[in-house]
């Protein structure tokens, strides 16, 4: 080093600079509350979508992401903090997804059901009709009320429906859709019996 000169060499100084700067950066770094908040939004925003209902899994991942990251800053790691504001924020995205498809898959499903309650109602009313009821009075009797209780479980499911209740509704119509099946014991031996005389 030549004489009357101190300090780090000139080719060191762009280092030295650049650790000086990264030494009062973690220093006087702040927690990552633009993120943490988003996070919180995008969690708000899910649950309002229905992800606590229908995507559980994803939506406790994003809230679990999130308590990490409050965690994280009650630590003072900051940076740890934000990679969990940032997961916890896809997290909710992702989950807000997750139940979008799945509460569409549900009422499809669901919708599908009261259809299949309605043919049977259809196909058990067409059999009450039927001379093959009339000569069993008491059955016919009963196929009656089931079909009456069947109707009205049928408005019941929709209302389930348009309150959401995809769960509920699924099952009175798979409950529905059994009783039915049973008050129509007959239906197929008429059928058959009268499918020879329309071939003829």
């Amino acid at each position: 080093m030549p004489p009357g000169r101190t300090g780090c060499p000139l080719a060191l100084a762009p280092l030295v600079i650049l650790l000086i700067a990264a030494s009062l950066a973690s220093a006087c770094g702040q927690p990552p509350s633009r993120e943490m908040d988003q996070a919180q939004g995008a969690i708000d925003a899910a649950r309002a979508a229905g992800a606590d209902r229908y995507a559980p899994t994803e939506f406790a991942a994003a809230t679990t992401a999130l308590k990490n990251a409050i965690a994280a800053v009650d630590q003072g790691d900051y940076r740890l903090a934000l990679n969990h504001a940032i997961d916890s924020r896809e997290q909710a995205q992702n989950a807000a997804r997750v139940a979008a498809d799945t509460r569409a898959r549900v009422r499809g499903e669901v919708e599908r059901s009261i259809a299949e309650v309605n043919a049977l109602i259809t196909q058990v009313s067409a059999w009450i009709a039927s001379p093959a009821a009339a000569r069993t009075p008491r059955t016919r009797r009963t196929a009656q009320q089931v079909v009456t209780q069947s109707t009205a479980d049928v408005q019941k499911a929709v209302s389930a429906m348009q309150a959401e209740d995809y769960a509920g509704a699924q099952k009175l119509m798979t409950a529905t859709k059994e009783r039915l099946q049973k008050a129509l014991p007959a239906a197929p031996n008429t059928t058959a019996a009268q499918s020879p005389r329309r071939r003829k």
